[in-house]
């Protein structure tokens, strides 16, 4: 019995589709090998493939709904628009209003460390430190972590109440009720949290800022020989219109993709109640992925 199961499985080696030439021992084990690297190489790229391609889904069906929502304020620009705007108002204290503390410590802890690990490093220059430390607050605060850092604390707040509240109305049948009723369910929905994400970002954005360059002023001040009036010189000096419009563009920018994709991703809940948590997950971390690629992708078209 066992040597005829033997040759049955030396039949099947002999008969399998192995190159000519190929002898047993070594070089079978470095085919089986090969093929074995061929086989995880061809299931990561299709793992690679699908995780990209899922992402670019995710992506056109956001700009779908920023065209959705866009349209129907004009289409709907008749109906109830009071009620639109009020619901805009109160995004923007949740988003805006309520994040003022956050925000305030956040830019505050940037603006102190990007002077102590600048300064520290300037001892040497004495009378020029202004000509360095200014300069590099803008490039940091301004361009680059002013508006990230912003998205991020967005993120972190609104993103997961949106996701997390649209995802409970659709478990709860709240949205069916307002369709029943006649509700264009995007124009009161998705458009006023849109519109105030955005403009909470926005503001949220040019208050980090001014509050970061007055923390880095008050953090230079106890170890550069610095005053007020030649902080504010050397900024003005210092300051382009391309740094506004690079930071303004971002903000516009991130405070979009948050909203539409931690809205879109509330309302991808089927029934359960366990997809909402879930949903809000996908939500922040599409938004945050969104952000940080836009960011590089905006500062490497300034620079070029």
């Amino acid at each position: 019995m066992i040597l005829s199961n033997m040759a049955f499985f030396s039949a099947r080696f002999r008969n399998s589709n192995l190159p000519d030439g190929l002898q047993a021992g070594g070089e079978v084990e470095r085919a089986i090998l090969e093929r074995t690297l061929i086989h995880k190489s061809l299931i990561s790229l299709e793992t690679v493939g699908s995780y990209v391609s899922a992402r670019v889904e995710t992506f056109l069906n956001i700009f779908t709904l920023l065209y959705l929502a866009f349209r129907v304020l004009w289409t709907e620009r008749k109906k109830g628009l009071s009620l639109v705007f009020e619901i805009t108002l109160r995004q923007i204290y949740f988003t805006g209003v309520q994040a003022i503390r956050v925000v305030t410590v956040v830019s505050l802890a940037l603006g102190a460390v990007t002077i102590i690990q600048t300064g520290t490093r300037l001892t040497f220059m004495q009378g020029a430190e202004l000509e360095v430390i200014v300069p590099v607050l803008i490039v940091v605060i301004l361009r680059e972590l002013g508006p990230l850092l912003t998205a991020i604390i967005v993120i972190m707040r609104s993103g997961t109440a949106i996701a997390t509240e649209l995802g409970n109305m659709i478990v709860s049948h709240e949205f069916e009720a307002i369709q029943a009723m006649g509700i264009q369910s995007v124009y009161f929905i998705v458009t006023p949290r849109v519109i105030g994400v955005t403009m909470a970002v926005i503001c949220l954005t040019i208050f980090f800022n001014a509050i970061a360059l007055l923390g880095g002023f008050g953090v230079a001040k106890l170890i550069l020989p610095i005053t007020f009036p030649a902080f504010l010189l050397e900024l003005q000096r210092a300051l382009s219109v391309g740094d506004f419009l690079l930071g303004f563009l971002k903000s516009v920018i991130f405070g979009f993709l948050i909203a539409l994709s931690c809205t879109y991703h509330g309302l991808t809940v089927q029934r359960s109640p366990i997809e909402v948590p879930q949903v809000a997950t996908r939500g922040v971390v599409s938004a945050t992925l969104f952000c940080f690629a836009t960011d590089a992708l905006l500062t490497t078209l300034f620079y070029l």
